[in-house]
């Protein structure tokens, strides 16, 4: 580990039942596939996930924390990539009735995919395994969740109430 971090926010927005849902074309960090909205922190957003995930959020589907109900910190997930430790915060949150989303993404195909069908899209390994986790478990709490990844086995453990 060479010392270097690469610090992400994720944020998956849920209405009826289904998640908004990025196929993402295009990006440095990951091959094509489907996550949820976001991207890496600006050097000012280092202590602030909240600040980069909205920021992220706001920047590729034109809606602000005004459009959102809910909005939580649920999931930070640590693993190590070619040398560098990458963090990815993840939040979950609702979608307010009357939000505008810009569905003309520069990033990627927007699509709201139903909670069943979300696993079975191509997923960055982490976000798969978030996914799961928040669907069988972390849906009906409201707990934090620490979760680390060492040759592909992921660990989650709860940290209680943040």
């Amino acid at each position: 580990m060479n010392g270097q971090l690469r610090n992400m926010a994720t944020i998956y927005i849920k209405n009826d039942n289904k998640f908004l849902l990025l196929d993402r074309i295009g990006s440095k960090v990951i091959e094509r596939s489907w996550c949820g909205v976001g991207g890496h922190f600006e050097p000012n957003e280092i202590n602030d996930a909240r600040t980069a995930v909205l920021r992220e959020m706001n920047e590729e589907i034109g809606i602000t924390k005004k459009d959102l109900k809910n909005l939580d910190l649920r999931y930070v997930a640590l693993r190590i990539v070619k040398g560098e430790l990458r963090i990815n915060y993840y939040f979950f949150a609702d979608l307010k009735e009357n939000a505008q989303i810009n569905y003309n993404c520069n990033e990627g195909i927007l699509e709201w995919v139903s909670f069943d069908e979300a696993n079975t899209k191509k997923m960055p390994y982490i976000a798969q395994k978030v996914i799961e986790h928040y669907l069988e478990t972390g849906i009906d709490t409201k707990n934090f969740y620490s979760v680390t990844v060492a040759d592909e086995k992921v660990n989650i453990i709860s940290m209680g109430v943040l």
